[in-house]
């Protein structure tokens, strides 16, 4: 069991990362100025509501729109439709959601202005197959991609291509409007263009850059989806000269406000990066093996500390039986390097409150975790290979729940320890 103190510490630390990514908080310096004619909100992604619902509270003026999140992510706004639809696979409600945010922008003219709220999550949210295929193609497009385990970069740049409302599609729809895209970003590296493949936010990424990727990582695709992807707009298309973008919540941010937490509760902290990408359980390793030397010989960092870290992992599926996600596999990788030390105490959790398929966020982890699941009858080593760590975390109480938190800047990873 998880020594409570500890767990409210660090518990304490993802709180303030979330803190920092407040939908209210992020939109209020960024507000656009108030057009000649209406102002129409478009979103998508896992904090969407929350961010219409405080824009409709910070906005002096009447406002219309729809926004599209996953199920159970909603909330109550006034005038700005929310939608729900499934998340990590597209369904028939984010098909519809698409129909509906294209009718939104349709008939405007230059006088009118387009909010969107993108944030993490909206690529499996709007679903648009293009002419030829179908959700079932789509659907097929996201697990290849998901199994795959590539970075997000790369299964964005895939999906942009095979798509009729990302890499800029729904601005273009907008177009003679403005378009003002408010991004909480979810990505490693923060670029605009990367979140929820970027329905508002164009790219220089080719279609023959995009094969090009496919090839190097062996990524097997229907062959329909293949055959049907075609050019996405480009930045410098005139459609897009009087928009803007702007990043106004992300990782590096949470993760400072997580810092600056630790240090007031009389903690040093270091941030590794707030950009980690790969597999998650061999990151976890690294991250051990980081705390091990910091315990052990205190380098690269004196002990006590805290060691956080953002970004986006990726787990390759080779079996599909199991449960959880990537930080829950991140934290069974840590735990098996961790294995009988003391002194260290470890949190991984996504910031939009649910890691994979479960409704945990996360998991907890200390040097006696991977004996515990032991003596609970789990092989730590054979639950990472049938890719469940939330087994292996269920088994020892070691989950972290939070329920959806209304917004997204991706994992969140902080690492006590004591020496």
């Amino acid at each position: 069991m998880i020594n409570l103190e500890k767990q409210a510490f660090l518990t304490g630390l993802f709180e303030a990362a979330v803190t920092a990514a407040d939908a209210t908080a992020a939109l209020r310096p960024y507000l656009p100025a108030k057009p000649q004619g209406r102002v129409v909100v478009v979103g998508a992604g896992k904090g969407a509501a929350q961010l219409a619902a405080a824009f409709e509270d910070l906005w002096d003026g009447p406002v219309e729109g729809v926004v599209v999140t996953r199920y159970g992510y909603g909330c109550a706004t006034r005038s700005i439709r929310v939608m729900e639809a499934a998340h990590p696979v597209p369904d028939a409600g984010g098909m519809a959601a698409t129909a509906a945010l294209f009718e939104a922008v349709s008939g405007l003219g230059p006088e009118d202005l387009v909010v969107a709220l993108i944030c993490g999550g909206g690529s499996a949210l709007l679903p648009c197959p293009p002419e030829g295929l179908t959700l079932a193609d789509e659907r097929a497009l996201n697990e290849a991609l998901l199994a795959s385990g590539a970075p997000i970069g790369v299964m964005n740049a895939v999906r942009k291509h095979a798509s009729g409302i990302k890499g800029g599609r729904l601005a273009a729809a907008a177009h003679p409007a403005r378009v003002v895209s408010l991004i909480v970003s979810d990505v490693p590296g923060d670029d605009p263009a990367q979140v929820a493949s970027g329905p508002t936010v164009p790219d220089f990424v080719t279609l023959a850059d995009a094969r090009a990727l496919i090839a190097a990582r062996g990524i097997v695709l229907p062959e329909a989806v293949l055959s049907h992807m075609a050019e996405a707009p480009r930045p410098d298309d005139p459609v897009f000269a009087r928009n803007e973008v702007h990043v106004i919540a992300s990782a590096r941010l949470s993760l400072e406000a997580a810092a600056a937490k630790a240090r007031a509760a009389g903690v040093p902290a270091v941030i590794l990066s707030d950009a980690i990408e790969g597999e998650a359980e061999v990151i976890g390793q690294m991250h051990a093996a980081i705390a091990r030397e910091v315990a052990a010989r205190g380098r690269p960092f004196a002990a006590p500390v805290v060691i956080l870290s953002g970004g986006e992992t990726t787990v390759t599926l080779r079996h599909t039986e199991g449960r959880g996600g990537r930080n829950t596999t991140f934290l069974l990788g840590l735990a098996r390097g961790i294995d009988g030390i003391a002194g260290i105490t470890a949190l991984a959790a996504d910031t939009d409150g649910i890691d994979g398929s479960q409704d945990n966020a996360g998991a907890f982890a200390d040097g006696e975790t991977a004996a515990a699941m032991r003596a609970a009858g789990v092989d730590p080593a054979d639950a990472l290979r049938r890719h469940d760590a939330w087994g292996a975390f269920e088994a020892v109480d070691g989950l972290f729940v939070t329920g959806p938190t209304g917004t997204n800047v991706n994992d969140f990873r902080a690492l006590l320890v004591e020496g």
